[in-house]
């Protein structure tokens, strides 16, 4: 590896560590009904969604299904999300959030935004703009290519 590209990998590596390991940490601290990170990303995923399902959870956030399995159980115990099957294709079963679950999520997306938009006020708009294209292109192409030039 080129000095260069090791010096830009391992000043990635120490900020996105030590940004996700804060950022993480105040979420956590300030999450409605005592949801967990993950089951925030779950609910926020299944609120974008018309028809999700539990595959698409997995692939969304890259675990195997019965570790969703697990955790759409207990969203579904706590009574934030339905499980509906198809009418045509019984094996088929849609995820969506019921009134609780969606105004917890709502309640938690604010808290979120409470903790996250006050390090924006330290950049420019442009800079933030710039920031987030790259940071969603580098997200493109680890679920796209893994990294690699094609």
């Amino acid at each position: 590896m080129k000095e260069e590209a090791k010096h830009w990998m391992n000043r990635y590596v120490d900020a996105y560590m030590a940004v996700t390991r804060q950022i993480n940490a105040q979420i956590r601290d300030n999450m409605a009904e005592g949801l967990t990170n993950d089951q925030f990303l779950i609910l926020r995923l299944i609120n974008s969604q018309d028809l999700c399902t539990s595959t698409f959870l997995a692939e969304a956030v890259a675990v195997g299904k019965s570790s969703i399995t697990a955790i759409i159980s207990r969203l579904v115990e706590a009574g934030f999300i339905d499980r509906t099957r198809d009418e045509n294709d019984r094996r088929q079963v849609y995820l969506s959030l019921t009134e609780k679950g969606r105004s917890t999520y709502y309640t938690a997306e604010k808290q979120v935004q409470e903790v996250i938009s006050p390090y924006f006020s330290h950049f420019a708009k442009q800079d933030i703009e710039n920031f987030i294209t790259m940071f969603e292109k580098l997200a493109f192409l680890m679920q796209e290519r893994g990294g690699q030039s094609h």
